[in-house]
């Protein structure tokens, strides 16, 4: 799958989490929402690596990582599309700066 289309799917979802959660009368999740939920994931994150690199402990911390780095990257993919931000083009523009100022 390219990124096109994991930001389709994710943007889909994120479609589906806004109906669940205006018809339980909660309302739809601002940008300021997914950021926060994101900040979230990246705390769980951080926890799974620890786990993983022994510096805590987590039942199945190996097993759940991927799903939390898919977490991850879910929230980064949906605020890119709402900001439109084109991931492709960004993340190029930033390599191509670390390289040369690492060159």
């Amino acid at each position: 799958m390219d990124i096109e289309a994991l930001q389709a799917r994710a943007l889909a979802i994120a479609e589906l989490y806004d109906r669940h959660n205006i018809a339980a009368g909660r309302g739809a999740w601002s940008t300021g929402d997914l950021a926060l939920g994101f900040a979230g994931d990246v705390g769980d994150l951080a926890k799974l690596v620890m786990a993983v690199d022994g510096r805590r402990e987590i039942p199945d911390a190996r097993e759940l990582l991927g799903h939390e780095l898919a977490d991850c990257l879910w929230a980064v993919l949906v605020l890119a599309g709402r900001y439109d931000v084109d991931l492709v083009t960004e993340f190029a523009r930033m390599t191509d700066g670390i390289e040369q100022h690492l060159a």
